[in-house]
Order: C-alpha cells, then sequence, then structure tokens
C-alpha cells in the first residue's frame, strides 16, 4: 500500500462526516450553538465533536466568543476542504441513487457556485413536488466550466452568473442578482463618509473567486482595466466571507451570499458610486438542443 492510501486509511478511522457538516454549519450561521441546531446536533454533543476535531487534526478551528464563533486561519482553509468532501459525498449518493433506480428519468443540469448554494435547493425541492419520479444531478462549477460543459457536450443545460454568455449558445434570464461590497467592522472603508468610487475599487487588491467564475468575471466587466492581483482567491463564497470578516481584505459578493453575515454585523456593507453592481443569473444550452420536458420545467421554475 503506498503512502497516499495509507494517508487516507488513516483519515477514515476516525474521521466522522458529522463533524465536517458541523463545522461547515458554524462557518455558514456564525456561532457553534447554530450550527448545531442547523445540523441537528445536540449542543453538548456538538461542543465535543468539535473537540475531538481539533485534536485529532492537530490545531484550533474556532475562536469561541460571546458574541459568536470566529474561524481561525486554519479553520477557513478547513471548511474549504470540508465543503468540498461533503459536495462530492453528495454526488455520491446521487449516483448511487439513480443506479439503485433506473426506470426513473434523470435531469443533469449544471450550475455556478452561487447559484448552487442559495437558488438551486429550492428549485430542485419545487421540481421533487411536482415530478417525484425525476432525479435531479447537478454538477457544482464555476460559471466557465459550465458553459464549457455545455458546448462541449458533456451535459445539455446549465446555470451561469458571467456577464457575457457565447453567441453558440441559447441563453434566458432567471435571476437577478445584486453584488455587494464588503468589509470587516474594523476595515478603513467601514468608517469613510462618502461612498467607494469605481477607481478605488478597481485599483484595490480584494479576496476573490477563482479566475473562471461568474463573480471574478463581474468585477472585470465592470472595470474595463487591469485590475490587481486579489490578496487571496477561493472557489467557495462561504470561505470569502469569513476572510473579510477576519480583516484579511474586502470583497465583491452576492446579496445572497452576504445577507446573513451583514445581518449578524460580521460584514458591512460600503455604499459604491459606480456603475450598477446587478447582474443576471442566465439558463444556457446549445441551439441545437430542443429542452426536454423536465428541463422545461426546471427552466420555468427558476424563472419565477
Amino acid at each position: 500500500m503506498d503512502q497516499h492510501s495509507n494517508v487516507l486509511q488513516d483519515i477514515a478511522q476516525w474521521i466522522q462526516i458529522s463533524s465536517l457538516t458541523l463545522l461547515v454549519g458554524i462557518a455558514d450561521h456564525g456561532s457553534l450553538s447554530a450550527g448545531a441546531r442547523a445540523t441537528g446536533i445536540a449542543q453538548p454533543n456538538a461542543t465535543r465533536a468539535l473537540k475531538t476535531l481539533e485534536r485529532r487534526l492537530g490545531y484550533p478551528l474556532v475562536i469561541r466568543k460571546t458574541t459568536g464563533s470566529t474561524l481561525t486561519a486554519e479553520g477557513v482553509l478547513t471548511v474549504q476542504w470540508a465543503r468540498e468532501v461533503l459536495i462530492s459525498l453528495e454526488n455520491l449518493a446521487a449516483g448511487a441513487r439513480t443506479l439503485a433506480t433506473p426506470g426513473e428519468s434523470e435531469l443533469a443540469f449544471g450550475a455556478s457556485m452561487t447559484v448552487a448554494e442559495y437558488l438551486a435547493p429550492t428549485w430542485i425541492g419545487t421540481l421533487h413536488r411536482r415530478f417525484s419520479k425525476v432525479k435531479p444531478r447537478m454538477r457544482i462549477m464555476n460559471s466557465q466550466d459550465v458553459i464549457s460543459a455545455v458546448q462541449n457536450g458533456e451535459m445539455n443545460f446549465g446555470f451561469v452568473e458571467t456577464p457575457e454568455v457565447p453567441q453558440s449558445l441559447r441563453n434566458h434570464k432567471v435571476w437577478s442578482d445584486e453584488m455587494v461590497v464588503v468589509t470587516a467592522p474594523s476595515h478603513p472603508w467601514a468608517q469613510r463618509t462618502t461612498p467607494l468610487g469605481l477607481h478605488e475599487l478597481q485599483s484595490t487588491p480584494l479576496i476573490e473567486r477563482e479566475d473562471g467564475s461568474g463573480t471574478r468575471a463581474f468585477l472585470d466587466y465592470i472595470a474595463h482595466v487591469e485590475r490587481p492581483e486579489p490578496i487571496a482567491e477561493f472557489n467557495s463564497n462561504s470561505t470569502i466571507c469569513q476572510c473579510v470578516a477576519a480583516g484579511m481584505g474586502p470583497a465583491v459578493l452576492s446579496q445572497l451570499a452576504v445577507d446573513s453575515q451583514l445581518r449578524l454585523g460580521k460584514l458591512v456593507e460600503i455604499p459604491f458610486d459606480g456603475p450598477s453592481l446587478l447582474r443576471e443569473f442566465r439558463a444556457i444550452w446549445v441551439r441545437s438542443h430542443s429542452l426536454s420536458p423536465t428541463e422545461q420545467a426546471l427552466l420555468d421554475i427558476a424563472s419565477a
């Protein structure tokens, strides 16, 4: 057995999926108690599970305060990895269900990260209530990867948030999304008395989504100039929120992604005096493809 297999075997002997789910819940909801409630774990058990996970990993994950819980720098990275593990497990479960029920139809589609995190779960739930025999399979990618997958025939249908869709694809608007500039309450921008201008925004390094994401493409689109290298890049909106709250720097994200952190006071919205930060989420498919009844149903649900 090689070294890689030994490492996987060692982790598999002690890691618990519920602990990873709890850690992601703490990141998303801002406190241990809220994360425990969201994952259905009693708080005493959640406290023990978190301490056990920290002991086995060998580093602290969370700093607990009276106002909530803040991830350590190591915790921010671990949450990102945990999300990837949980998404992979969801994909495994969806695939296994499909193989176990071959008589039921499957609806495969791609979705950009913001769509997948904040909108698609509601769409899928509505679709399931109308067509209980349809098994949705969602691939979560950034917008450019969704476009490439549809163009290459890997999937027939997808949702993107990039401002420019290739002419080879048909597209249909499903959502208007407002982007907001956010910082930690301690950031100098949070103390300013005048709105932030475009020049200052486009010349300031930000914490950003990865290259190829719709969020990144939208910022490049409104800037019209070469922007500085990001402070850091992540493929998770929640991870960026945690880094901004920890004081690493500002970011521009979907209102969907920052709403809960704004309400908790962990982030501050900075007034912006520049081009509109309103963007559109769109469904895409190749022009030669006729939408199936279930694809059309999902499109109608998303549009509504």
